[in-house]
């Protein structure tokens, strides 16, 4: 055997042995953050299980005229505060906390509920979104080939799909919450000079006309009719993730508080 081949041979060897390493890496990982998640899961829903007149513990007694905590969120919030609330939408994967860094607005992008790096991320809560006062709450996920975090959104590009999976709940720290779909649209993100609508500029949007043009705008990009609106005084949840059929394309559901 030649010298050349031998040498060809091991350097093939090599790249294998490290591919099956990273692909190895790669699955550890996937199994460690669904186990982190399960986990998470389980302990929201335990708090759930308390009800609505469970005692809460003294490190949450709130002060005179403050909300209380659900009980679901108490030892979840012990362990990180920078959760904000709970999306579940029924007959998808997305059951997941909703985060929000003071600090870092993207934090949660490659961060885990312990704030361990993650690729995965956590869906959190944009910058110029607050929870106890924002009429719009923009939501970043990350769209996973595994299925994780926000991948279960592209379903939505098909009306059949919506039509069995129009509404979802998302509850606050101290409030639960349903929404009813307003609309599914498919955009980009733009050039800061670029003329256009961009679904993701919510910081501008203050006023009754500000907010009737951006639900206008929503609606004509909407990929099909939902039969359902928003007024001023609605409060909006708009769930984005990456899209793929074209360069920095986003998909956004868009729904509205209902009850």
């Amino acid at each position: 055997m030649s010298k050349i081949k031998k040498v060809l041979i091991a350097c093939s060897s090599l790249l294998l042995v490290f591919s099956l390493f990273k692909a190895a890496t790669i699955l550890l990982q996937d199994y460690e953050e669904q186990r982190q998640m399960k986990e998470l899961t389980e302990t929201w829903k335990k708090g759930s299980e308390k009800g609505e007149g469970a005692t809460t513990p003294s490190s949450f007694i709130p002060k005179a005229h403050e909300p209380v905590m659900l009980p679901e969120y108490q030892e979840l919030y012990g362990r990180n505060p920078d959760i904000i609330g709970w999306l579940n939408m029924d007959g998808t994967r997305i059951d997941y906390p909703i985060m929000q860094n003071p600090q870092d607005a993207q934090y949660y992008l490659n961060h885990d509920f312990d704030k361990k790096k993650s690729k995965n991320g956590l869906p959190f809560l944009d910058a110029y979104s607050r929870i106890d006062g924002s009429g719009i709450m923009l939501i970043h996920g990350h769209h996973m080939n595994s299925g994780m975090m926000f991948a279960d959104l592209m379903k939505y590009k098909k009306e059949s799909y919506y039509k069995e999976h129009a509404k979802f709940q998302f509850s606050t720290l101290y409030e639960k919450e349903d929404y009813e779909i307003v609309a599914v649209i498919l955009s980009q993100v733009y050039q800061k000079t670029d003329d256009v609508f961009k679904y993701y500029d919510i910081e501008k949007i203050g006023t009754s006309a500000e907010f009737d043009s951006y639900v206008q705008n929503i609606k004509n990009l909407a990929l099909y009719d939902t039969g359902v609106t928003a007024r001023y005084g609605d409060k909006l949840i708009v769930l984005s993730t990456c899209e793929y059929s074209t360069e920095n394309g986003r998909l956004a559901v868009v729904a509205r508080k209902y009850t």
